[in-house]
């Protein structure tokens, strides 16, 4: 984000504290109607702030959500997706929950983006929704071992049952034979998903699209460094080399 104006970087760092302190809030082990209580808080303040009583918490998005034209309902999303994970762990999705989860946690976070990045409605929301899913299931694949550690699973349950898994406990679908199977098809869903942000990046002015395209290099090197290492345990944690990230950076910061 540093790579952008100084307001709209500013707005994304106050778009990116909100999503940290729900993200904290759902990832937390407190107890659950605890949690679901604290994101209904949340919602609260939300709509304090658009009814222009902005709270401690979130004054800092008064002057974003006011010259960015940020949607309220962007930020509920966000909410309502990290309450999915609090409600119960999600284990074996269907797709359609899959998708839904994806759309709240990542793409409705790409919906307010790309209103700071000064993109078309239309386009904006188009590069939002691929390349927020295009993250996150890139994330899901990453994170299978911790997200396991915390009793979740989200790879979905019609791609277990297609490989023969019938388990939805994290810990044997993660011993199976078969996960190498389930996970080449989320990495394939991955990659149409990045293909199609890059056809939207690729028709819209550069200057509006460099962070999102820093943002889809770098977890495509995650998501190629992962097919490398395989899926068969011990998995290694994957972190992109510095020199690689400071590569992606420069060509699309200052080269291109």
């Amino acid at each position: 984000m540093r790579v952008l104006p100084r307001s709209q970087r500013e707005a994304m760092f106050e778009i990116y504290a909100f999503c940290r302190e729900v993200d904290d809030i759902a990832d937390s082990r407190g107890p659950r109607p605890v949690r679901r209580q604290q994101l209904d808080h949340w919602r609260g303040e939300i709509n304090s702030l658009y009814g222009g009583k902005p709270t401690h918490r979130t004054q800092g998005l008064a002057a974003p959500v006011r010259d960015f034209a940020l949607r309220r309902e962007d930020f509920h999303a966000i909410i309502d997706g990290m309450e999915m994970d609090v409600v119960a762990d999600i284990r074996a999705p269907a797709e359609a929950t899959l998708d839904l989860y994806c759309d709240r946690v990542a793409s409705a976070v790409g919906r307010l983006s790309v209103r700071v990045f000064g993109m078309d409605q239309e386009e904006g929301i188009a590069l939002a929704h691929h390349l927020g899913r295009a993250l996150q299931l890139t994330n899901i694949l990453r994170d299978l071992d911790e997200d396991a550690s915390i009793g979740r699973l989200y790879l979905p349950a019609q791609v277990l049952l297609r490989t023969g898994i019938t388990a939805t406990d994290p810990a044997s679908v993660l011993a199976s034979p078969a996960l190498g199977t389930v996970c080449a098809n989320i990495v394939e869903r991955a990659r149409r998903h990045f293909a199609q942000a890059g056809v939207v990046m690729s028709r819209n002015p550069r200057r509006q699209v460099r962070a999102p395209r820093i943002m889809a290099q770098a977890y495509l090197s995650i998501l190629d460094s992962l097919v490398a290492r395989g899926w068969s345990a011990p998995r290694r944690p994957i972190h992109i080399p510095r020199a690689r990230l400071l590569w992606i950076l420069m060509r699309h910061a200052f080269f291109l």
